[in-house]
């Protein structure tokens, strides 16, 4: 009897244990598929807005509500503003690796959440063997009777606008690029101008005069711009002021009278608003630039114009809650942006960055016009003393309000390291050699530009890990019909997947 009930006992041991395995399975299998759910039961949205912050992640989000915390609340309290759209419902995150590596580019980035789909870095909507073309969402919703619009701050020919309707081997074919657009038949095209409107030499036919021979409406006047509406047809819309690179101006450096990415995000809305949907596509695209550059203020007010456009978004959604689906997420986080740094411990300083109020690229050109004129044996860091203040309000212990803005006094380590850089700046670019430290400490960047930057971000307590893309997951945050799916933590290409059913494409 003694030898029966414990081989019952060991049974039921066993059965206990198998219970409890079969159950901390189930529960991790059932936590998994809520993160890479792609079933939804509702009524598809009728209108959907996918805002993608180019290079933006946790970092940079937390960095625009931490120095809205030290705008906002009162001194030494330690407090964040929350953007917008942080403050989402629902919230989860996604990896971003591509084909080629853990470290990937807009345009595969953007490739799989417009498509769900997995290719090299610098291709658009094609497999890996730059062969098979993929169908994208914004293709499919059309199909479905829905208006698409496409809009960003950079050219609309770059990667991530680029991914939401061409199929390229090659980001860089940007006149390829270009007549997708032209011979599509979305509805609207906002933002950024063209890189190569008549091809690499200039000797093609005009991308715009075909797209108005297709059916669009090409508008670049302001005035123009701002009285579009839904009578307004198919439009492509550029801003009148941009700059070299065709997108419009740092938020920075933006003059109030300049269109902003929320004003074009609103007529994108206005001209695409119609009883069967809509599906708008809005890319921040300068934040990335900026993170590119190292320049945390740049970068911050980027992110706090990319949270207006948003607005112009949720402001819509008031008006239609039970219709409307919006996201928010990034492509890829760029410049290894860290919120502390090794020289201040664990301490920030946010306040510091408000006195910025140049970007990197606009006091690029206060170095180019003080190059011109000025010979290499005659540059001196004391002449541009007062355009550094001017621009991030860094000075020497020298200057008149040295004792009132003592914490922005230049340190004799950070006054070195500026008379380093000027001494690389004042070179032409083709005649500068930099040893290897030199190639970390400004990358491709002007010298002493990416040097005030850092040493003002270094002084707030930001610092910077590299001048490219980097690996860290994205957050993705979800409003609307459909909101739960984008809970937990999943793939990139599971955002295209997750979208799809809740428009019910599959």
């Amino acid at each position: 009897m003694f030898k029966l009930n414990k081989r019952i006992i060991t049974i039921l041991l066993s059965v206990m244990v198998l219970s409890t395995f079969l159950f901390m399975a189930f529960s991790a299998s059932g936590s998994s598929q809520t993160a890479t759910s792609y079933s939804y039961n509702g009524t598809a949205p009728k209108y959907v807005f996918m805002f993608i912050g180019d290079g933006m992640s946790f970092a940079q989000i937390n960095s625009a509500e931490a120095y809205l915390g030290k705008a906002y609340y009162e001194d030494k309290k330690v407090d964040v503003r929350r953007l917008n759209f942080s403050n989402f419902p629902v919230a989860g995150a996604c990896t971003t690796f591509d084909a080629t590596s853990f470290c990937p580019d807009s345009a595969s980035t953007a490739t799989s959440l417009s498509t769900g789909y997995k290719t090299h870095s610098g291709t658009i909507n094609m497999d890996v063997t730059k062969q098979v073309k993929y169908k994208t969402i914004t293709e499919m919703v059309k199909e479905k009777g829905y208006k698409v619009g496409v809009i960003s701050s950079v050219s609309i020919d770059h990667a991530t606008p680029a991914a939401y309707y061409a199929h390229q081997p090659s980001r860089s074919n940007y006149y390829d690029i270009a007549l997708e657009m032209a011979n599509s038949n979305f509805d609207f095209f906002g933002g950024g101008g063209l890189l190569q409107p008549k091809g690499k030499a200039g000797d093609q036919a005009d991308v715009l005069e075909l797209a108005t021979k297709n059916g669009f409406k090409v508008v670049t006047n302001k005035d123009e711009i701002l009285g579009l509406n839904n009578t307004s047809g198919r439009v492509i819309a550029m801003n009148s002021v941009l700059d070299s690179s065709k997108a419009l101006p740092y938020e920075i450096d933006r003059e109030k009278s300049d269109l902003s990415l929320a004003d074009f995000t609103r007529k994108g809305i206005e001209v695409l608003n119609n009883p069967k949907g809509f599906f708008l596509m809005v890319e921040g695209g300068k934040i990335d630039w900026a993170c590119h550059a190292n320049d945390a203020g740049t970068t911050i007010h980027e992110t706090l114009a990319f949270e207006k456009a948003v607005n112009e978004a949720i402001e819509f959604y008031n008006q239609h809650q039970s219709e409307t689906l919006i996201i928010v997420t990034g492509d890829h986080e760029t410049g290894g942006l860290s919120i502390g740094f090794a020289g201040t411990g664990y301490s920030t300083y946010f306040d510091k960055i408000s006195h910025q109020n140049k970007s990197y690229a606009e006091f690029d050109s206060v170095i180019k016009e003080y190059v011109s004129k000025t010979s290499k044996d005659n540059a001196k860091l004391e002449d541009l003393l007062p355009d550094i203040k001017a621009a991030f309000g860094l000075i020497t212990s020298k200057d008149k309000d040295a004792e009132i803005m003592s914490d922005m006094v230049l340190t004799e380590y950070e006054t070195q390291r500026l008379r380093a850089a000027l001494a690389q700046s004042i070179v032409p670019k083709s005649d500068r050699k930099y040893t290897d430290e030199e190639k970390v400490l400004y990358g491709g960047y002007e010298p002493l530009s990416v040097t005030l930057t850092h040493i003002l971000n270094n002084k707030a307590g930001i610092a910077w890990t590299s001048y490219s893309h980097t690996g860290v997951p994205l957050p993705v945050f979800a409003k609307g019909k459909g909101e739960s799916l984008f809970v937990g933590y999943y793939d990139n290409t599971d955002v295209f997947k997750k979208l799809s059913s809740i428009l019910k494409l599959n």
